[in-house]
C-alpha cells in the first residue's frame, strides 16, 4: 500500500479500513510483508499524516503493531499501555485519531500470554501498576470457569488467555460508553470500533464480533 494522503484517505470506508487490516496481518504471518521505501515515506508523511486506522494495543515488546499488520509510515496511529487498557487519555487520542485525523477504525488489541492479565491474575501489587491492574479486574470476574481458586493464576495460561480475550471486549465497550465522540462516529458509520487478539506464537491475528455494533 502506498504512502496515505488526504484524497486516498477520504475513499477508504471503516469496512475496507479492516481488510487492509486483515489483509496487512496475512501477508505478516506469512512471511510476504511489502517492500518499503521508508525514506521516501517520511519525506511524503513530514508535512501531514493521514492514517486509516487506530490500534490500542499492549506496551509488550513482542506486539510491534505496524508491522504485524504490515503497514508503513503514517498509516497507523498507535496508542500502547499495558494490558491494552482504556482510560481518559486513551479515549482523548482515540478522538483525536478519528474526529481531526481520519482515521477510519479503531481496534482494541489484546494478545496471547499477556504479562499484565497474569499480573491481574495473580493480583500483583506495585507503585502504580497496581491502579493500573485493577481496571483488568471486570475482565477477571466477568471469566467465571475455572471456578478452582488455584486454576485462576498466571500459571493456568488457558485462563489467563481467556481473560485477555474478556478485557478486549470490556474495553471495546468502554470506549463506546465513555466517548459520546466515537460513538457518535460509530453510529452514522464514519468509523468501526472493533476487538482483536494476537496470538504471538503464530502471529495471527484474530478480530472478534465483527458484525456487532
Amino acid at each position: 500500500m502506498p504512502t496515505q494522503t488526504a484524497e486516498s484517505q477520504s475513499k477508504i470506508t471503516p469496512e475496507q479500513a479492516l481488510l487492509f487490516l486483515k489483509e496487512g496481518n496475512d501477508r505478516f504471518k506469512n512471511g510476504q510483508l511489502r517492500k518499503r521505501e521508508y525514506t521516501s515515506q517520511i519525506q511524503q508523511t513530514a508535512a501531514g499524516q493521514f492514517p486509516f486506522a487506530c490500534i490500542v494495543s499492549c506496551i509488550d515488546s513482542r506486539v510491534p503493531t505496524s508491522l504485524i499488520f504490515d503497514q508503513g509510515i503514517g498509516s497507523i496511529k498507535s496508542a500502547k499501555v499495558a494490558g491494552n487498557i482504556i482510560n481518559e487519555d486513551i479515549l482523548g487520542s482515540l478522538e483525536f485519531a478519528c474526529n481531526y485525523a481520519g482515521a477510519k477504525i479503531v481496534v482494541v488489541l489484546g494478545h496471547t500470554s499477556c504479562g499484565a492479565i497474569m499480573g491481574a491474575c495473580d493480583k500483583v501489587e506495585l507503585g502504580n501498576l497496581t491502579s493500573l491492574l485493577s481496571k483488568i479486574n471486570p475482565a477477571l470476574l466477568s471469566t467465571t470457569e475455572p471456578k478452582d481458586p488455584e486454576k485462576r493464576t498466571s500459571k493456568n495460561l488457558e485462563f489467563v488467555n481467556a481473560v485477555a480475550r474478556k478485557n478486549v471486549e470490556v474495553m471495546v465497550e468502554q470506549v463506546r460508553t465513555y466517548s459520546n465522540v466515537l460513538r457518535s462516529l460509530e453510529e452514522t458509520e464514519k468509523i468501526k470500533i472493533i476487538g482483536a487478539m494476537y496470538d504471538i506464537s503464530t502471529g495471527a491475528v484474530e478480530f472478534l464480533n465483527e458484525t456487532m455494533n
